[in-house]
């Protein structure tokens, strides 16, 4: 490891990083695929060939590289090639394909795209007559697949200069990257994140989690995701720790990916870690080199148990989002005892309060928006990317909104409640969809739920609770049998209207559920209502 010290400001910006690193520790592993292995020195040589390569395209300080591609470490290495140009990176979901892909691509209004031959086909046809506005295209031949005569490819950037491009004035507030919001509640929004967000964000990881000489960390996050920049990425970076890179997660194989790699930390967001723990437990699942993660988020009734079941010496399960990247932190090491569901103690830079939709402090007990307020200068996002009725409106005065609900106690501990478009208003009452999920998830038949609201047919602005519940392979479970566990576990306002057993959920490609799908869905013809049964609710 090499943690570098950071405390000029001129030296907090991505490719300045990775310069540094390059110098100082040459030869140490920086990225892990497979079996191959990029050194410090050979990454920031091809970061160099790249940015030579985007220049010869007409890129510059300012222009966009939009990057559709897999993630692999040439994903990585190009976005690191756009910030030393003083450009900005985009990276585009991978899945998207249609309007979806058209609008992402035409929204970042890129000068380049950058993508795989295997994902060409689904670009071309995403964008039809409109693909000239893609920009210049450079393609990644794989599989040996042959890029199209009229393109650029990857492979001729290898052909460049390795000398570091010409110097030019970045600061550590310029926007390096747009990250397009995940798009759990509706259209994304292009997050402007600066250089010295991303950087924050990896030394609080440090302050929590230490480095050691044989620290390895796993990222099977998609680099479409802040998560995986933040957690693992600029992470390796700053502190000289190699990264492992697989394009996918995948729970019947990430405990072999683990040990192939000897990964020591990884992260796992949304439902993956609940995927690892309902998977059938096996004598050697505390047998392995992992001994950190961040884990988010972790229900508090799991959190021992799944690190007992794991081996792990310490479990992060804060808070963040792109906006802010790293905002808590909460660390289980099995020394400190946090109360439950307590977001634990925000990370530097920022303060953090509850406050009401008129932009006040809420008293503890009442519910309110999560707001920041940066106490240094660029801890938090530039704003949204062309997009400043979005940027105005997230703001009470100096304060961020986040977007998120929560409450503080008496103690001045923060809890989470939802998503402010996930809460549901129902007869009066404030009901915690998370909370809902959280007590159906203890039942033994269920694999997955999501708990959302239907709009009341009696009642303007209030919902009625509906659930959506995937079952472990072989089990059965009634409706009844489901609300009745709720109702015998839970208060009675808990227990849903609308019960729905699925297949299936709409995942983000970050595991997260898209909510506003399942709300447009609604009541289906398979929807258990439970007005229209002889089932009691007990008060």
């Amino acid at each position: 490891m090499n943690i570098l010290p950071l405390d000029n400001v001129s030296d907090r910006t991505l490719g300045r990083i990775l310069y540094l690193q390059s110098q100082q520790v040459p030869d140490k592993p920086c990225y892990l695929s497979d079996d191959k292995v990029w050194t410090f020195a050979e990454a920031n040589s091809i970061v160099n060939q790249y940015a030579h390569g985007l220049a010869d395209l007409g890129v510059g300080q300012g222009d966009r590289v939009v990057i559709f591609m897999r993630s692999c470490v040439e994903f990585i290495l190009m976005a690191f090639a756009a910030n030393k140009l003083g450009a900005v990176w985009v990276p585009i979901n991978g899945d998207y394909k249609g309007a979806w892909l058209a609008e992402s691509i035409l929204d970042s209004k890129g000068s380049v795209t950058v993508t795989d031959t295997d994902k060409l086909p689904r670009l071309q046809e995403a964008l039809g007559d409109d693909m000239a506005k893609a920009g210049k295209l450079v393609v990644k031949e794989n599989d040996g697949a042959t890029a199209p005569a009229d393109t650029v490819t990857l492979a001729s950037f290898e052909q460049c200069s390795t000398d570091e491009p010409p110097a030019i004035d970045i600061d550590y507030g310029d926007t390096c990257a747009i990250l397009w919001t995940s798009g759990t509640t509706g259209k994304s929004k292009g997050v402007l994140q600066p250089h010295n967000v991303w950087i924050e964000a990896a030394e609080s990881a440090l302050g929590y989690f230490g480095a050691e000489e044989d620290d390895v960390l796993y990222n099977c996050l998609p680099l479409y995701n802040t998560g995986a920049w933040i957690t693992n990425v600029f992470r390796g970076i700053v502190a000289g720790l190699p990264v492992a890179l697989d394009e996918h997660f995948s729970a019947s194989d990430f405990w072999n990916r683990i040990a192939h790699y000897k990964a020591t930390e990884t992260t796992t967001l949304g439902a993956m870690h609940m995927f690892l723990w309902n998977a059938p437990e096996t004598p050697d699942d505390a047998n392995s080199t992992l001994r950190n993660a961040n884990v988010i988020p972790l229900p508090p009734q799991l959190t021992k148990p799944f690190m007992q079941r794991f081996g792990l010496e310490k479990v992060n399960k804060g808070y963040g989002q792109s906006e802010a990247a790293a905002i808590m932190k909460c660390i289980e090491d099995g020394v400190k005892e946090w109360k439950p569901n307590c977001l634990g103690e925000p990370c530097g830079g920022m303060e953090v309060t509850v406050r009401n939709d008129a932009g006040e402090e809420c008293a503890p007990g009442e519910p309110g928006e999560f707001c920041i307020k940066p106490l240094r200068p660029h801890v938090i996002f530039n704003g949204y990317f062309e997009n400043e009725a979005a940027t105005k409106n997230s703001y009470h005065g100096e304060w961020y909104r986040t977007g998120d609900l929560g409450v503080r106690d008496g103690d001045g501990d923060l809890f989470f409640l939802d998503r402010k478009s996930d809460f549901i208003r129902d007869k009066g009452r404030n009901i915690s969809s998370l909370q809902v999920e959280g007590q159906i998830m203890q039942h033994p038949a269920v694999q997955a739920v999501a708990c959302f609201g239907i709009p009341s047919e009696h009642i303007e602005n209030e919902a009625e609770v509906k659930v959506d519940v995937i079952l472990k392979p072989g089990e059965s479970l009634a409706e009844e049998e489901l609300a009745r566990f709720v109702n015998d576990n839970a208060p009675y306002f808990f227990v849903p209207r609308y019960i729905e057993f699925v297949d299936d959920l709409p995942y983000t490609p970050t595991n997260k559920v898209q909510k506003y799908k399942l709300r447009e869905k609604g009541v289906t013809d398979k929807t258990w209502d439970r007005t229209k049964t002889d089932f009691k609710l007990v008060k």
